[in-house]
């Protein structure tokens, strides 16, 4: 009898412990402990071909603007002038993931709107947005051309963030 007394009282002390651990820990997620990491197994599909797309297309100019996209997305719509406008910048690559879309209203949008990017890629179940830490759209990673992370943008671009990333690729 007194067994299962010590066995329930070392059951209810180690589940206040677990929930007292779990209380105290910080559960935001936070995208800065990405900055300053290099990116690793950057491998997906191109949007118009379906062949497997590597970190080579990084590196075709001294940085790239990796930007997380879907016509389905007010917010995109939104920021897209402020992708073309960076379009136009020569020492910056931008990489357009087109985010669990329909490929016929994807095309559409670039249609309607213009098409900013120097490669267009494919997440059609979202894993690979996992490797770079992006849990919405739109976003997008600001990297160099050693693939290290120098900033990233949760939430649509703006004319504040297209000044923050000129001054970075100048």
């Amino acid at each position: 009898m007194r067994m299962r007394y010590v066995i329930i009282s070392a059951i209810v002390i180690f589940i206040l412990i677990i929930f007292a651990i779990s209380l105290n820990r910080d559960s935001t997620y936070s995208t800065e402990k990405l900055i300053g990491k290099k990116i690793e197994n950057f491998n997906s599909k191109d949007f118009y071909t379906k062949e497997i797309k590597d970190s080579k297309i990084l590196k075709t100019k001294d940085f790239s603007l990796i930007n997380y996209w879907a016509s389905w997305c007010a917010p995109c719509r939104v920021e897209h002038s402020e992708l073309m406008q960076l379009s136009k910048k020569e020492n910056l690559n931008i990489i357009g993931i087109n985010f669990k879309d329909k490929k016929n209203e994807a095309e559409q949008f670039l249609n309607e709107l213009g098409n900013p990017y120097d490669h267009l890629l494919i997440d059609q179940d979202g894993r690979f947005s996992i490797n770079l830490g992006v849990y919405g759209i739109p976003e997008s990673i600001l990297i160099n051309k050693e693939l290290k992370i120098l900033k990233k943008f949760v939430g649509p671009l703006d004319s504040k963030r297209v000044i923050e990333i000129t001054e970075v690729i100048q």
